[in-house]
């Protein structure tokens, strides 16, 4: 009974996401970019039409339901862009920032998007694989874009993508 307890795996159910999650999607975000926003910044943007977010949020767990993960991207004209994405360090290569994409780019596409950009560092090989998985190729790209907690700077990858 107790090995069971050790296998236990996270599940995780892919919602949109609505003001009352904006703390816990800044907290993450705090968590994984040198540049935090916050809370405000988060319910100012999904307050906007055009924009529009989903969460992970975990559903076996025992006490609370935590966030796994977020997306949040933009609608107009025809075209899509991720604004940020952050899957919890401890679910990290579980495929949540691929189920999260794909929801995004579901949403995108029915809202009338006909193509899809993100902007990703250069530095961050994980994410840049995981973009390429799902048929994202890069762009352009623009130098000393990002620049860390150190003050290191580093590329910005411009990534594109159809959806139709």
């Amino acid at each position: 009974m107790f090995d069971d307890y050790l296998s236990w795996k996270p599940y995780f159910e892919i919602v949109p996401m609505v003001h009352a999650d904006c703390a816990d999607v800044s907290e993450l975000h705090g968590q994984r970019f040198s540049h935090k926003w916050g809370d405000g910044e988060f319910s100012g943007l999904l307050s906007q039409p055009s924009v529009f977010g989903v969460v992970a949020r975990q559903t076996n767990a025992f006490f609370s339901k935590p966030l796994g993960g977020f997306v949040l991207a933009r609608e107009a004209g025809g075209e899509a862009e991720i604004l940020t994405i952050a899957v919890g360090e401890k679910f990290a290569g579980s495929g949540l920032g691929w189920r999260l994409m794909l929801a995004a780019m579901r949403e995108a596409d029915m809202r009338g998007a006909e193509t899809m950009f993100l902007e990703v560092d250069g530095a961050n090989a994980s994410a840049i694989r995981l973009y390429r998985k799902l048929g994202f190729e890069t762009v352009a790209e623009r130098q000393a874009y990002y620049t860390d907690k150190n003050g290191t700077k580093s590329t910005a990858l411009v990534m594109r993508r159809d959806l139709r």
